[in-house]
């Protein structure tokens, strides 16, 4: 079973950063796309970003590129969210989703296992 736990949400000012960190305990890096996504109250989850296992393929949302980068390090089994240029509208509770396949996937139900989430809160 594969455990996946997210870090490093927090308050920031607009225009500040963020470095989100996942890591997925007992899963296979070379096997396993890991995604992004972010939910607000009252609104459903929302893809973000997204790296396939290798790492070569990327994908972002319209509303996030150019601001966040993905990243993984499969040594140690890590996919970081760097969130620069945060906006209040960035607010939201940010979730990291990894899946059976290497290939990348925007949608939710493509995504085999979630963390507990992080809370990201930008100021204005």
């Amino acid at each position: 079973q594969v455990q996946v736990v997210e870090s490093g949400g927090g308050l920031v000012q607009a225009g500040g950063s963020l470095r989100l960190s996942c890591v997925a305990f007992g899963g296979t890096p070379s096997r396993s796309a890991v995604g992004w996504f972010r939910q607000s109250p009252g609104k459903e989850r929302e893809f973000v970003a997204v790296v396939s296992a290798s790492g070569g393929s990327i994908f972002y949302a319209d509303s996030v590129k150019g601001r966040f980068t993905i990243s993984r390090d499969n040594a140690v089994n890590t996919v970081h969210l760097q969130m620069d240029s945060l906006k209040p509208e960035d607010t939201a509770v940010y979730y990291c989703a990894a899946r059976d396949r290497p290939n990348t996937e925007t949608s939710v139900h493509a995504f085999d296992y979630w963390g507990q989430g992080t809370q990201v809160t930008v100021s204005s």
